[in-house]
């Protein structure tokens, strides 16, 4: 068995705990964000918003923490968390498409760039990053595990700042 590669994971150990840790704890405090929500969504008509904004922060929050459990688990070989990795990406790819689909379909509201950008497009390029610095370990650790890194890093703060967008609009349109 070469050891290399393994090496080289385990030096992003330290990295993938604290981004493991704070994207558990932030998966946390959106427990308590969508029961914020969930005041606010019961007086609404509709509540598509909510499966197309709240829900996939923590899906991201979640992939984060799935992605940093996969790098920290005691591998013996660099094929199987290579893989899982890409397939998570994969798993959020096409969970992004059917996200994009239901945004473009909403029936009581019509999301602007800024929706678009935060809670479409850029989770659509860290998951296409995970799938393929997944795929890309197979044949250079060092360079994917950067890749992998970005991707799991962009994905928490997407999920940060879509929290924080959730919150403040629920707090300004409130009567």
């Amino acid at each position: 068995m070469n050891d290399q590669p393994m090496a080289a994971i385990a030096a992003w150990a330290t990295f993938y705990t604290m981004v493991g840790s704070s994207a558990a704890a932030l998966t946390g405090l959106m427990f308590v964000v969508i029961g914020m929500v969930m005041g606010w969504a019961r007086r609404r008509r509709s509540h598509d918003g909510l499966s197309v904004f709240s829900t996939p922060t923590v899906v991201h929050f979640g992939a984060t923490l799935l992605v940093a459990a996969i790098l920290v688990a005691p591998w013996h070989s660099l094929a199987s968390p290579a893989v899982l990795v890409a397939l998570s990406g994969l798993t959020g790819l096409a969970y992004m498409l059917r996200l994009i689909y239901r945004t473009r379909n909403l029936a009581s509201y019509r999301a602007d760039l800024d929706d678009w950008a935060w809670y479409n497009i850029l989770p659509f390029v860290a998951y296409g990053a995970l799938c393929a610095g997944g795929f890309w370990a197979l044949t250079s650790i060092e360079h994917a595990l950067f890749v992998i890194a970005g991707a799991a890093v962009l994905l928490m703060f997407i999920g940060i700042r879509n929290a924080w967008d959730i919150v403040t609009y629920i707090a300004i349109s409130e009567e």
